[in-house]
C-alpha cells in the first residue's frame, strides 16, 4: 500500500516560528535534451490537508498528474515551477542549473505571497542555497536574483512524505513534460513527446544517427556526432 504523504513536517516548521513553508522537488535532473525544471508549492498554518491522490509524480500516471495538477493549483497559498535551459546546464553545470531554476520558481511565488521562510527540499543534497565560493569557483557560479535566501532543509524522500514536496514534483512534471511534447513537434526524431528527453532506445538512435540538437545537454556524453540540428 502506498504511503499517503502528509503536512507533518510543514506544520512543525510552521509551529516553530515560520510563516511561509514551501516544498520544492525537481524533475530532468537525469534527461539528457530539455530544461531541468522545478516546482515549488507554498503552505501556511491555515492550509488544510492537501488534495486526495496528490503523490510522487514518479508514483502517478501521466493521466493522474494532469488530473490532479488544478487541484493543487489550487490549494496551494501560492506555486511555482522554474526551468534552466540545456544551454544554462551547459554553462554553469546541473547543480547550478537546479540552483537558478529553483530560484526562478521562489520569484514566482514571491510575487503572490512574499519571501518564503523555509524550503523542504527532496534528498540529502542542498543545492538551493549558495555555496561558499572562493575566488576561482566565482566566475562559474549560476548568476542570483538577489533576494533573501530562505532556510533549507533537506529530507530524504521527501517527494513521498510531505505533501507539499510531492505537490510541487506534479507541478513541476506537467509542466516540463508539456514543454517536451511542444519541443517534440520540432523534432519528431528524437520522440521527446513519449520520453520526455531521457536516454530511451528511440531517443539514443535518434542521436546517433542526426546528432544532438540546441535542447541537448552538450557537454554531457552524448552519443552521435557534435553536428547541430536546427
Amino acid at each position: 500500500m502506498r504511503k499517503v504523504p502528509t503536512l507533518r513536517q510543514e506544520r512543525a516548521l510552521l509551529a516553530s516560528g515560520a510563516r511561509l513553508v514551501a516544498g520544492m522537488d525537481e524533475v530532468g535532473r537525469g534527461a539528457l535534451a530539455g530544461p531541468v525544471s522545478v516546482g515549488v508549492v507554498v503552505v501556511d498554518a491555515a492550509t488544510r490537508t492537501g488534495p486526495k491522490g496528490v503523490a510522487d509524480s514518479k508514483l502517478l500516471t501521466p493521466n493522474a498528474r494532469e488530473a490532479i495538477a488544478p487541484a493543487v493549483r489550487r490549494w496551494a497559498v501560492a506555486w511555482g515551477v522554474g526551468h534552466a535551459g540545456p544551454a544554462e546546464i551547459d554553462e554553469h553545470g546541473i547543480i547550478a542549473a537546479l540552483r537558478l531554476a529553483g530560484r526562478r520558481a521562489l520569484a514566482q511565488v514571491r510575487l503572490v505571497c512574499g519571501d518564503v521562510d523555509v524550503v523542504v527540499l527532496d534528498g540529502k543534497h542542498n543545492w538551493l542555497s549558495t555555496p561558499a565560493l572562493d575566488l576561482f569557483e566565482a566566475a562559474d557560479a549560476a548568476p542570483g536574483d538577489g533576494a533573501p535566501e530562505p532556510a533549507v532543509r533537506t529530507l530524504i524522500k521527501a517527494d513521498m512524505t510531505c505533501t507539499s514536496v510531492a505537490a510541487a514534483s506534479v507541478l513541476a512534471k506537467v509542466e516540463r513534460d508539456a514543454i517536451l511534447v511542444e519541443l517534440a513537434q520540432r523534432h519528431p526524431e528524437y520522440a521527446w513527446d513519449q520520453n520526455k528527453g531521457y536516454s530511451a532506445k528511440a531517443h539514443m538512435d535518434a542521436l546517433g544517427l542526426h546528432g544532438p540538437t540546441p535542447q541537448h545537454r552538450r557537454s554531457w556524453n552524448l552519443p552521435g556526432t557534435p553536428a547541430s540540428v536546427g
